[in-house]
């Protein structure tokens, strides 16, 4: 009776650990980051960085979070930003004191905010969004720290994203729909696709 005992403990084990590792790779493939702004080319990125932690240590919004092994080796130890948790707010501090120069510093300047840094777009689902549902909302507009650059308002305050959208997060962060109307397409995701 033990030895049957032994044998469907060890089954069912081995069942979870294979459900387990396709869940790990699905939620490896489905995890929508965006790195930090005048952050490398993704592969350049990990290459350089060296997971010193100083870029979050500077950060004023606290938006920047490190990955462990969820996301793979290469990614061990490199920030990276949830914008729905924590839109960067463009201090630009994590660039000053990066020293691989995995960050490269760029000036806080809308001109080399919208000319340098490029960590995703922003896409707005027209299902979801409320304004173009009929409903005023705009919310995502006024978080915008470019408006009429990157975001601009039809009437109702209906959003629509510009070519100088840099992908902060900001707008997906203060959606207030559930599942959020706006979403950020972080760079890594277009260059590695």
């Amino acid at each position: 009776m033990q030895r049957r005992n032994f044998i469907k403990q060890l089954a069912a084990v081995s069942a979870a650990a294979s459900l387990s590792g396709g869940a790990i790779a699905a939620s490896r493939t489905q995890r929508r980051f965006l790195r930090p702004p005048g952050a490398l080319p993704e592969t350049d990125f990990t290459a350089v960085c060296i997971g010193c932690g100083q870029c979050g240590e500077i950060c004023p919004n606290r938006c920047i979070r490190y990955f462990g092994m969820e996301n793979g080796l290469t990614s061990l130890a490199t920030p990276y930003i949830i914008p729905r948790e924590k839109g960067c707010i463009l201090c630009m501090k994590c660039g000053q004191v990066c020293p691989s120069g995995a960050i490269q510093p760029i000036e806080r300047s809308v001109e080399a905010l919208t000319s340098k840094v490029s960590m995703g777009r922003a896409v707005v689902d027209r299902h979801l969004c409320l304004s173009w549902q009929g409903k005023t909302c705009g919310v995502c507009y006024r978080a915008c720290p470019l408006q009429d650059l990157a975001i601009r308002v039809q009437r109702l305050e209906q959003p629509i994203i510009m070519d100088a959208c840099i992908g902060c997060g900001l707008c997906e962060r203060s959606c207030i729909q559930m599942p959020q109307a706006i979403r950020i397409l972080p760079d890594q995701e277009r260059t590695l696709t």
